[in-house]
């Protein structure tokens, strides 16, 4: 035990939007202790380390030098997951990095290899499993109690401007950000589909700019049909061209009812009997689309470090989506199907 009887100490880098999401998330987890904050902007760094009462630095590296920290959490651009990951892990830091795992499967692939080679450990931050009632359908599924799944289709519209885009260099571009609203926004909603779903067969797809072509160089929009290993399709539609950020829409046709998950879960049965799950999702005073569960996800990856665990969503999960976004810029850009 550490000072404080905390079990661990973390460095949180990158001190963005999703910064103080993580730091509240240690707090409360009653695991760690934040030891140090790191941001290449020394001004948002100091801010940082004052709200949170921690020391911090400009470069990353010196953090992983140090060994009074023990777990490294990356909130920093996309780009930046995979190498920080790596390093952190040969270091001897366990991780725990932002959405998404990297910016292309093969780089997730290397960060896989360096968790194994290294025994450190690394998790992924895709909370909307956390969510209660992401937890309910993924349970009610797996059940039978609705039969086999025979479709399934997403609606995902938000919406991000040109003041969203001017307020960092790395968004909108595809060396940075590795794509637009599928592989920013609209990931959690991908993942969840397949993690539903199940193992994806092939994928055909289309994406296109058609609001902010002056600005980003990357999709606004996205048209996906999937086909799952299990015969089922899914129909994927993302769009970040709609006036607010409204909860996606997951809808899943089986043989004896339609469940679907917004909000709330509704559940249609063949004989029109209607069950409408509610009060599944906590009063956070957050919307339910926005962070719910990092708390519990982050709480759940100490918890597993302590007892020796293997985490829920590690870097074999944290792939999936990774991949599947990949296949999907590759149906697009050659107007072909792509096998997973």
């Amino acid at each position: 035990m550490k000072e404080e009887s905390y079990m661990y100490n973390s460095a949180i880098i990158g001190c963005g939007r999703i910064f103080s999401t993580h730091a509240d998330a240690i707090q409360k987890s009653g695991y760690a202790k934040i030891r140090m904050v790191v941001d290449n902007d020394e001004g948002k760094a100091a801010s940082a380390s004052l709200r949170y009462k921690c020391e911090y630095g400009t470069d990353y590296k010196n953090a992983l030098k140090r060994n009074d920290i023990d777990v490294v959490h990356i909130c920093t651009p996309h780009y930046l997951h995979a190498q920080m990951a790596i390093d952190a892990m040969l270091s001897g830091k366990d991780v725990l990095v932002e959405k998404p795992m990297a910016i292309s499967a093969n780089d997730a692939e290397k960060m896989i290899i360096t968790s194994e080679e290294t025994k450190r450990k690394i998790g992924v931050c895709f909370q909307n499993r956390y969510n209660p009632a992401s937890l309910w359908v993924k349970q009610f599924l797996d059940s039978g109690r609705a039969g086999k799944i025979l479709g399934a289709r997403v609606f995902f519209t938000w919406s991000r401007d040109v003041e969203y885009y001017e307020s960092a260099a790395w968004r909108g571009t595809w060396s940075m950000e590795g794509g637009g609203v599928l592989i920013n926004q609209a990931i959690h909603t991908l993942d969840l589909l397949q993690w539903f779903m199940g193992d994806v067969d092939w994928v055909k797809a289309s994406i296109d700019t058609r609001l902010l072509n002056d600005c980003i160089e990357v999709e606004d929009t996205a048209d996906v049909t999937i086909r799952f290993k299990t015969g089922a399709y899914g129909s994927f539609y993302a769009t970040n061209n709609y006036t607010l950020d409204s909860p996606p829409l997951l809808e899943f046709h089986c043989e004896k009812a339609v469940i679907r998950l917004e909000d709330n879960v509704t559940i249609t049965y063949t004989d029109n009997r209607k069950e409408i799950i509610t009060n599944l999702e906590e009063n956070t005073g957050e919307k339910t689309y926005w962070c719910l569960s990092h708390e519990k996800l982050i709480r759940e990856f100490y918890k597993n470090l302590s007892e020796k665990k293997q985490f829920f969503l590690d870097g074999s999960q944290g792939i999936t989506a990774t991949k599947l976004v990949d296949a999907i810029y590759q149906s697009s850009s050659t107007d072909k199907l792509v096998k997973l």
